[in-house]
């Protein structure tokens, strides 16, 4: 048996706040809409991963979701300019990220977050 794909479910009545954040403002593609569920991903190869955690780092809350990203400071600033409440950072971490955390529209801790 291979795990093929893992999907965070985040339960919502407000399914369309979904998509400025993950869709217009981190660019996700849609890759899934029944008007009662939306997936948001890649159609670029992306890595399948899953962490436990009993802190998030540096004193940090646990994030809900991690989401890597190519370029730290362009998310930062397009999460700014849309107005989402960045919680912590930007930080370079002694582990070899640069990172912050966001609130999603849905309270959701998301850290963002590329490798040096």
């Amino acid at each position: 048996m291979k795990v093929k794909r893992i999907v965070a479910n985040i339960n919502t009545p407000d399914i369309a706040a979904a998509k400025r954040f993950y869709q217009d403002v981190l660019g996700l593609d849609l890759l899934m809409d029944h008007g009662w569920i939306t997936t948001y991903g890649s159609t670029d190869d992306m890595n399948i991963q899953i962490s436990f955690a009993s802190e998030g780092g540096s004193g940090t809350a646990t994030p809900d979701l991690s989401i890597e990203v190519d370029d730290v400071d362009a998310a930062l600033e397009r999460m700014t300019k849309a107005g989402f409440p960045i919680i912590y950072g930007p930080a370079d971490e002694p582990w070899g990220v640069r990172r912050f955390y966001v609130l999603d529209p849905f309270g959701k801790l998301i850290n963002i977050l590329t490798h040096f």
